[in-house]
């Protein structure tokens, strides 16, 4: 039986969708449940119910074989893991948003050491660093679009679909740091002594997404 992290949600609901149409009926996924760990024996599989941001390390540490987590997050995790497929959905973009009434076109407008309010520090760091600008990474959990409305921070770096929120609270993008999407990922052991198990349920979830991008 192959296991899989996953985050309980809109985001594993899609997962279910996909794993349903390559063969692998997972309704389980789906049904209102407080336990941690669940099982579908028809289709081979386990479920590990964990937070996003748990999901790369339970996989790095062969607690799941396979795990299922927004590329932003698993590049701000930074865990050996195998990225296997692109499953294209929960996309959204990665940027670099100011106070509008700041009137910054350009993070190189930004001034020295300016203060930048984030969920995802590893990334903002080593964007600011790659493009030579000195500035002071705050790490928070929250709201970030409140960094700039109280003060706390000139500038954040945060994750959006629409650009709504950002609009709302008085804020533009100014730059893009990455796109993202949900990502199939694999613990690199369990992937080569499970190949087998592993590469039949790839093809097939790649199969499914081939299938929905025409």
């Amino acid at each position: 039986m192959l296991s899989i992290a996953v985050s309980k949600g809109r985001l594993s609901d899609a997962f279910a969708d996909i794993l349903e149409c390559a063969g692998y009926p997972c309704h389980v996924l789906k049904e209102s449940t407080r336990k941690l760990v669940i099982e579908s024996p028809e289709a081979g599989l386990r479920f590990i119910l964990a937070k996003p941001t748990d999901v790369p390390t339970y996989v790095e540490y062969g607690a799941a074989d396979l795990g299922v987590v927004g590329k932003d997050t698993l590049v701000e995790a930074n865990k050996r893991v195998a990225e296997l497929v692109d499953l294209r959905y929960g996309r959204c973009v990665m940027v670099v948003a100011v106070p509008k009434a700041a009137g910054i076109q350009n993070v190189t407008d930004l001034d020295f050491n300016s203060r930048v309010a984030t969920k995802y520090p590893h990334i903002a760091r080593t964007y600011f660093q790659d493009h030579g600008i000195q500035a002071e990474v705050i790490p928070l959990h929250g709201s970030i679009e409140l960094g700039p409305i109280i003060g706390l921070a000139d500038a954040i770096v945060d994750i959006t679909e629409t650009g709504r929120t950002l609009v709302e609270n008085g804020l533009e993008s100014i730059a893009e740091v990455m796109d993202s999407s949900c990502r199939l990922i694999a613990n690199r052991v369990s992937y080569k002594m499970k190949y087998t198990e592993m590469q039949r349920l790839v093809e097939a979830v790649e199969g499914v997404v081939a299938d929905e991008d025409h």
